[in-house]
């Protein structure tokens, strides 16, 4: 009796019934029904906003639906500007480094490194380009752009932004999902996935592209791996090889470089970290790398 209801219910949306037990047994199938139904649905959309370890179609699906990435570099887009910015004096230790790329949204879009293999630069500083991506992202409009560099003293105690830091954690399924071999490759396991996070040193800036005479806002890109005023200088060289550097004004007070890490913390007793003059601050990491932000190129109109 109770597959010949099934089959009417699935059929014909319309049973007949002869009984009064019949009525009783399609009144407790059909619920049961429904909710596989629902089940099944929501099972298959997880699995393609999800995709397996072993299988990633589904996310890179995520990230191309309706152009998520337009405009953005591609990998290997990232990676030929990464390594040019790398190789030039940065003011850092001469490391090789990581550079992730999100959009608007915050999905990664592209993750990259400039070593012959993802050992040549330190692993941790994979997902804190991702980070500093993420940041500079969230926290730059199409009218103004902050960098990373620039929240150093803001998030301090004392300062305008101060926890910032802890707000919008990492999340950390997507930065350790699927296998390390893949990580900084094309198929990256971060790429069609929000990574989250705030980082509040040098590294992280918004990426900006002028369209009929408007500025818009792509996204970010994010770079570690060297100290955090070098990552700064990198990051900066490697927007510009991108032509992403149409920025439309910041906080840097220097308006060929709006966004530009600013040196402006002086000692004061008993605080470690000194007092920004306009609170956007940075500590300085060494002479050479103060002078190299002061000589980088200004950002395009």
């Amino acid at each position: 009796m109770k597959d010949g209801l099934i089959r009417s219910f699935m059929l014909t949306k319309k049973p007949s019934f002869t009984s009064p037990g019949e009525f009783t047994v399609y009144r407790n199938i059909v619920p049961s029904i429904a909710f596989i139904s629902v089940v099944a649905t929501l099972g298959i959309a997880g699995a393609v906003a999800r995709g397996a370890d072993n299988d990633r179609s589904g996310d890179f699906a995520v990230a191309a639906s309706a152009g998520a990435c337009g405009g953005l570099p591609s990998h290997d887009a990232l990676r030929a500007a990464l390594v040019d910015a790398r190789g030039q004096a940065n003011g850092g230790f001469n490391l090789d480094m990581w550079g992730t790329v999100v959009n608007r949204d915050g999905v990664v879009c592209a993750v990259a490194f400039t070593g012959l293999t993802r050992g040549d630069q330190w692993p941790g500083s994979r997902v804190i380009s991702a980070q500093k991506a993420n940041t500079a992202n969230a926290f730059s409009l199409p009218g103004l752009a902050l960098s990373t560099a620039n929240l150093y003293s803001a998030v301090s105690p004392g300062g305008s932004l101060y926890g910032l830091q802890h707000s919008n954690p990492v999340d950390t399924e997507t930065a350790y999902r699927g296998p390390a071999t893949s990580f900084g490759a094309g198929d990256d396991p971060m790429m069609g996935h929000r990574i989250g996070g705030v980082n509040v040193f040098g590294g992280g800036l918004a990426l900006y592209r002028t369209v009929n005479g408007n500025k818009v806002l792509l996204g970010a890109v994010g770079v570690s791996g060297d100290s955090s005023c070098a990552d700064h200088n990198i990051a900066w060289r490697t927007r510009h090889n991108l032509n992403l550097d149409h920025v439309p004004a910041g906080v840097s007070g220097d308006n060929a470089r709006p966004d530009n890490i600013v040196y402006d913390i002086t000692p004061q007793p008993g605080q470690q970290e000194g007092v920004s003059a306009h609170g956007w601050g940075h500590p300085e990491c060494s002479a050479a790398a103060t002078a190299a932000a002061a000589g980088l190129p200004p950002t395009r109109p």
